[in-house]
């Protein structure tokens, strides 16, 4: 089983969007059964709280179901992933100081890594402006790059 997670600050919003897009993907291509996909943020804050009403209704309005709650990145995650996939640099800064037995070696990306070129690094994070639409595009478009990039590196 390859193992997929995202991550944002408080996985509400970017984090479990990409979770219920990339899962979409997978169902898609009938890779469910090779690639698990989870989401997690790097805080506290909205532990089991559900997803923002925007990051439900945007999911909703592209027929994909999510039905995950917040929770916090831990030690087993950056273990146990194939790929952890960040939603901005201060994601990434965030995880690179929880590794503390250097587990994201060749792990860790930037989801927009995985985006067509010349756009954005960072996800913006919808919270703050609430452009839920544009974060879903953003995110649709990269999580169709990483599946690509995970089927050319794994023979899938």
């Amino acid at each position: 089983m390859i193992r997929v997670l995202f991550v944002c600050l408080g996985n509400i919003c970017r984090s479990p969007m990409a979770e219920g897009v990339f899962a979409h993907l997978v169902n898609q291509a009938d890779l469910a059964t090779t690639i698990d996909v989870d989401s997690a943020g790097t805080s506290s804050w909205h532990v089991g709280e559900p997803p923002h009403p925007g990051t439900q209704r945007v999911l909703q309005q592209h027929g994909i179901a999510l039905s995950s709650t917040a929770r916090q990145v831990d030690q087993t995650d950056l273990q146990t992933a194939d790929y952890i996939v960040a939603m901005d640099r201060e994601n990434v800064r965030d995880l690179q100081r929880l590794d503390r037995h250097g587990r994201l070696n060749g792990k860790l990306h930037l989801l927009l890594d995985f985006a067509p070129a010349g756009g954005p690094r960072d996800v913006p994070d919808p919270y703050y402006d609430n452009n839920f639409d544009a974060v879903y595009r953003l995110v649709d478009g990269a999580s169709r790059g990483l599946l690509a990039h995970i089927r050319r590196e794994r023979g899938l």
